[in-house]
């Protein structure tokens, strides 16, 4: 594996200008003028430089004190910088310098006998260790602005030095244009492959102002390119490392809010104010006009280093969670995401649109997608009880297993937390709220029954799942608002022949309203997959519907506006009911027992429509 570090500036000659800059300031800056105290016109003490023949006076113990101190940093051994320390670590034969220094400090001989010596370099010595690298003569490359202007260091499909990129970026700083530039050495056209990226920071949690900066830059790099290829900041940073997306910013003022109420601990509204200097209230109590999110960054530099980490806690809880739910939602923005199966098949490809000038065309594609199912052994599902708190359950209604673990609370927004749980089951798991489970039929259960109830439903899971999935794909920006907009993904993937394709996914709802036909002929299969994914109400036939609801915290597939004289028959293929809130309901099983049931419904109604239901 290939190591590369950037390091903005060459190191050694920084920390020598710092040590003589630090005792230079204390020899000429150090107060050591001798005052005296002395009384005005109007009776203030006060006090006064004492000067003698018209030259200031000297007070000796402020220049003892001052010669001690430049004494004692004299005397602390020198602190080699990143770029010495990897230098004299991994020794000149296996490191690359494109730095641009003339001089270096390095280590000769080992052991006991090892001593630092002074390396002279030639004013070439950039191009020469930068073919030493891509030749795969030396295996770490360290490089700086200044050395790396202008060259590129990928893994060339040119070059004999091939090897994965292992690139650190050190002291990104405040200059997020020039961070970037330097990450694209190492990731550019024609190579065998990407980097792979690791900004370092310290634990000091208010640098990450520093990477929040680049993370942002790159994010919006993403979004110009998105839908071309995967750029910019994709998997390169996490979603939580940029700390000025709108995510940030409604985490932000709910750490606003749980500071004015008083809930953050070990930061009191009258410590924040204090130690950052921003108002946060006025006198109709939290203002409206909250401080943004880069001026409490900024103020965030200059707090103690136990403040930071109090605050930046806090407000790193509430981002990932409202990261998390906007994920769990379908709604967060994943830039181009590849779909990945066992078989992509395009079944149907009709053309919705024509654009007049160009006549580039815009398919809608029907795909057939096969995917193999991975469900959970036994055996693991028993090795979760390793954890102490969790707990095997099986349903006293359906007879199915799960295995009850904690899950991440969740904060409301009155501020209050939720604590949740989530049921981990063989193909799927689900987060629920704790309180909900007393409601439900889920009952601790034993070894043994928990083994008997897992089993037989796992050996029911088939090998592979169909489904269908419909793409927009072609010319997208002239249509871009007329496509769904509770989900804006874009998609890339490869079918079986090799056709790449890239486009919008759209749900069957908005395809058959598009094609302004009859709604699409579906299996119970597809039924049940689609009515499950929660985008979709399919119309049936005597005016009933199937839609999905969440009942007790738990997903489920009703069967609503039935006749009375329809219920018994509905039961009688499967349907179960339930009274709540002093209604029948009837449901429809959501594993797979429940596609039978499906089946013998929709062989007397058919499906009459679909559309798109209301989030």
């Amino acid at each position: 594996m290939n190591q590369k570090s950037k390091s903005l500036k060459p190191r050694t000659q920084h920390n020598a200008d710092a040590a003589y800059a630090c005792l230079d300031y204390l020899a000429h800056s150090f107060p050591v003028q001798l005052y005296e105290p002395f009384t005005d016109s109007e009776g203030n003490l006060s006090s006064r430089p004492v000067v003698r023949d018209g030259q200031p006076v000297e007070c000796r113990e402020a220049a003892c004190r001052r010669d001690a101190l430049i004494e004692h940093l004299a005397s602390l051994p020198p602190v080699p910088g990143a770029l010495d320390q990897i230098v004299q670590r991994f020794g000149t034969d296996l490191v690359a310098e494109v730095t641009g220094r003339s001089r270096r400090i390095v280590r000769k001989g080992e052991g006991a006998a090892a001593r630092l010596v002074v390396d002279s370099r030639a004013g070439s010595a950039n191009l020469a260790e930068t073919a030493a690298f891509m030749d795969d003569q030396k295996r770490i490359l360290i490089f700086s602005d200044a050395g790396g202007t202008g060259r590129s260091y990928h893994a060339d499909l040119g070059a004999k030095n091939q090897r994965l990129r292992v690139h650190y970026l050190l002291e990104p700083g405040w200059k997020a244009d020039a961070a970037i530039q330097g990450l694209g050495r190492t990731n550019r056209t024609n190579q065998a492959q990407p980097p792979l990226f690791r900004p370092v920071a310290t634990d000091v949690k208010a640098e990450k102002r520093f990477l929040s900066t680049i993370a942002r830059r790159l994010d919006t790099l993403g979004a110009i390119t998105r839908g071309q290829r995967q750029t910019g900041g994709q998997g390169l940073f996490r979603p939580e490392d940029n700390l000025e997306s709108p995510y940030a910013r409604d985490a932000l003022r709910q750490l606003y809010r749980r500071i004015y109420r008083g809930d953050v601990a070990g930061c009191s509204l009258m410590a924040f104010e204090d130690a950052t200097g921003l108002s946060l209230t006025d006198d109709n109590g939290l203002k409206d006009d909250l401080p943004p999110i880069t001026t409490f960054l900024n103020r965030l530099l200059a707090l103690t280093i136990n403040m930071q980490a109090v605050l930046f806690s806090a407000f790193e809880e509430l981002l990932d969670q409202r990261i998390e739910g906007a994920i769990v939602a379908g709604v967060y923005d994943l830039g181009l995401e590849t779909l990945r199966a066992e078989s992509f098949r395009v079944t149907d490809a009709r053309v919705i649109y024509t654009h007049p000038g160009s006549g580039a065309e815009t398919q809608l594609l029907t795909i057939a997608q096969k995917q193999r199912n991975t469900p959970l052994s036994l055996a693991d599902a028993l090795d979760w009880l390793d954890d102490l708190k969790a707990r095997l359950l099986v349903n006293s209604r359906s007879g199915r297993a799960a295995v009850q673990v904690p899950a991440t609370s969740l904060m409301l927004d009155d501020g209050t937390i939720q604590p949740r749980l989530r049921l981990i089951r063989p193909l799927d798991s689900s987060t629920v709220p704790a309180r909900i489970m007393e409601d439900t039929h889920w009952l601790e259960a034993d070894r043994a029954a928990f083994t008997a109830a897992w089993a037989p439903e796992l050996a029911e899971v088939p090998e592979f799942t169909e489904s269908t999935l419909h793409i927009v794909a072609g010319l997208l920006l002239p249509i871009w608002k007329q496509l769904p907009q509770d989900e804006t993904r874009v998609y890339g993937l490869q079918t079986d022949d090799g056709q790449r394709i890239i486009g919008r996914r759209v749900s069957p709802a908005w395809v058959a309203a598009t094609l302004a036909t009859d709604a699409p002929k579906f299996t119970a299969a597809q039924v049940h997959a689609l009515v499950l994914e929660g985008k979709t109400v399919v119309r049936l036939a005597e005016g009933m519907e199937l839609h999905r609801s969440r009942v007790m915290g738990v997903n489920r597939i009703e069967l609503s506006r039935f006749s009375e004289a329809a219920k018994d028959r509905l039961k009688a293929d499967g349907f179960f009911s339930e009274i709540i809130a002093w209604k029948l309901r009837l449901f429809c099983p959501v594993d797979p027992s429940g596609i039978s049931v499906l089946e013998r419904l929709l062989a007397r109604v058919p499906v009459t429509g679909l559309h798109a239901r209301n989030s």
